[in-house]
């Protein structure tokens, strides 16, 4: 239990190391790109450093298994090359034995990642796609997805609409039950709109079985308006009204569940964010996976020699694992391979493999 405790503290202290150098390498460069993606506008260092704090938990959590991976490596390294792994073996204790308390706290760091990370994560993340989009086009466009329908905004500083409907189709380009709320500058509502449905075309939305109301009378009901057809202009696109529902890492994961339950009941397919919830489900399994690469180029002596092409083998391995599970999202994501698959098949061939690995190399 002891030497399990030291070698999980040694695991850890790794991981720290590994995400302090990269920590200091990540947030200069994001801070020059941040500055660029804003160089047109009256926004100076400070909003590009807000931009590069909020982007950088993100990047950080996204890159957590090849940060296992490095951890795993150099704490290996370090008990080769003190010689602790050659009395561990002498003390009876086999390879794979030894691995277990790397991959316990592997589990544990994914455990950690899923239950505390990923909340915060998603808030940075849902912060930075607002303030990005503040900086670079000064518009609001945000869409909203709950119990009561799809809700969507556009405009801009001098005129604001929220539009509610009750259904919408895949892309979000034709509305069902539309209801059009037109704000003024001042938040003073100006003008209420009612439609079976609206259809965006060509920069505008085409609003079937309209009733219009003019708030700024004192009677609206008595001058409503009942069309067959009204053109509300938009500037709204599709891609952007893809775009505002953001990547799924703006949701929490406790509250993934119950929004793709949400886009579902909205007419969305919600592909996207079960792949994306099973994948963080998977995380451990594949923290686990790279702890297991790792061990087993990196559980030899170093005066065996080739340390450097064992260390090389593994980083490429553990740069293919990470390719393939990313490829394999953007396959489930497009539909073409079952979510359960893309998330859960890498991970478990990988461990599986990384296994095979340290048996051969522990009995020949």
């Amino acid at each position: 239990m002891i030497l399990n405790i030291y070698i999980a503290k040694r695991f850890f202290r790794a991981f720290l190391i590994v995400l302090a150098v990269f920590v200091s390498i990540l947030l200069p460069i994001d801070l020059a790109e941040q500055a660029g993606r804003i160089a047109s506008t009256q926004a100076g260092f400070s909003a590009a450093l807000e931009l590069a704090l909020l982007n950088l938990p993100g990047a950080l959590y996204e890159m957590m298994p090849l940060f296992v991976m490095l951890a795993t490596l150099l704490m290996f390294l370090g008990l080769a090359r003190t010689s602790e792994l050659v009395v561990i073996r002498a003390a009876g204790r086999s390879a794979l034995r030894t691995t277990m308390a790397a991959v316990g706290a592997a589990i544990a760091l994914g455990l950690i990642g899923i239950m505390v990370v990923n909340p915060i994560v998603a808030a940075t993340q849902a912060q930075y796609d607002a303030s990005i989009s503040r900086f670079q086009s000064g518009e609001v466009r945000t869409l909203s997805v709950s119990e009561e329908g799809l809700w969507l905004r556009q405009g801009n500083e001098e005129r604001q609409t929220v539009i509610r409907a009750s259904q919408a189709n895949g892309d979000g380009t034709l509305l069902f039950e539309a209801s059009f709320f037109t704000f003024s500058r001042e938040g003073e509502m100006q003008q209420r709109i009612e439609g079976q449905q609206a259809a965006l075309q060509d920069g505008a939305w085409v609003i079937t079985g309209a009733k219009i109301w003019d708030l700024t009378v004192a009677n609206a009901e008595a001058v409503a308006l009942s069309l067959p057809e009204y053109i509300l202009p938009s500037t709204l696109t599709p891609e952007q009204i893809r775009d505002s529902f953001g990547h799924p890492s703006t949701v929490p994961i406790y509250e993934l569940p119950g929004f793709i339950t949400q886009l579902n009941n909205a007419g969305f397919a919600a592909l996207t964010h079960r792949v994306w919830l099973q994948m963080e489900l998977s995380t451990p399994l594949m923290l686990v996976a790279m702890v297991l690469i790792g061990a087993g180029f990196t559980m030899r002596h170093t005066r065996f020699g080739r340390t450097g092409v064992m260390v090389l083998t593994a980083i490429l391995l553990g740069f293919g694992v990470f390719f393939i599970r990313s490829f394999a999202q953007v396959l489930g994501e497009s539909g073409q391979l079952p979510v359960l698959v893309v998330a859960w098949a890498p991970p478990l061939a990988a461990i599986m493999l990384a296994l095979g690995l340290l048996l051969h190399t522990e009995d020949g």
